[in-house]
């Protein structure tokens, strides 16, 4: 869950560097002082030590989560018959294909640096939907390949957490690093699916809901995405997102839950 902090400064960045015109930056100047008030006293109590720590612990997970996430798309788009992803080098799971340096590297940073948890994106995968013999059916599975992805690396990582937890001495000197890791996994992917899976353009839940619709419907639906900042920002400023991602939590927690039963 993102503390109070991490969500105002989000706001801030969205606001400074996203190009929402003059007007809108002039409207949220209470906002933006306000994220730079708690950015400060951020600051204040920062600690070297404690963000190394933190970022030792959640970056393999997080990299692990965007690479495989957009890897899964190009993989399913490439089994429905669109390779323009393969020919681009994004069917790998090389983060160097995929990485975005504000979405990959210091919206992330900025995340760990204040305390939460790591969030981000990465370069979307390209998609040539007339590629497709079936174009609804294979836009929903391409589309929700992302967040599925996400959805299995969570499971994975909360078997091999459990199994940890259960099976081996926690006098293995490694034994604290791995827990933090693999526990940081969950996490993360599961908000990734979560949020990827709203239905709001351009997150990929969109995508699987406009799969559906008809041809008219489906433009008017795909409007929307011009106002995709701003429903972003609406869910930051009023703190929805964190209700958002709560389910993100209760999912993780219930993958922990389900293995301990099956192991113990």
């Amino acid at each position: 869950m993102f503390s109070l902090c991490y969500d105002f400064f989000i706001l801030h960045v969205v606001v400074r560097y996203l190009s929402l015109g003059r007007n809108l930056k002039k409207n949220y100047l209470g906002c933006d002082k306000a994220a730079c008030l708690v950015f400060k006293s951020s600051m204040e109590t920062f600690n070297m030590q404690d963000f190394i720590l933190r970022l030792s612990i959640q970056l393999p997970g997080f990299i692990l989560a965007v690479s495989c996430h957009e890897a899964a798309h190009a993989y399913i788009a490439l089994k429905f018959g669109d390779d323009t992803a393969k020919r681009q080098g994004r069917l790998t799971l090389n983060p160097a294909a995929h990485y975005t340096p504000f979405g990959t590297i210091l919206f992330p940073l900025l995340g760990a640096m204040l305390g939460g948890t790591m969030f981000g994106w990465a370069r979307p995968v390209p998609v040539d939907a007339r590629r497709f013999k079936n174009i609804r059916k294979s836009i929903f599975w391409v589309s929700f390949a992302g967040p599925g992805a996400n959805i299995i690396l969570s499971i994975l990582s909360a078997f091999f957490y459990v199994i940890l937890v259960t099976k081996v001495s926690p006098t293995f000197y490694l034994y604290e690093p791995f827990l933090g890791m693999l526990k940081a996994s969950i996490t993360i992917n599961c908000i990734l699916a979560v949020f990827n899976l709203i239905p709001f353009p351009p997150l990929d839940g969109s995508k699987m809901v406009s799969s559906f619709l008809n041809y008219e419907n489906q433009r008017k639906f795909e409007d929307l995405q011009k106002y995709g900042f701003v429903f972003l920002l609406l869910l930051w400023f009023t703190n929805l997102f964190s209700y958002l991602l709560f389910p993100a939590i209760l999912i993780a927690n219930g993958f922990i839950r389900l293995f301990y039963v099956m192991l113990s």
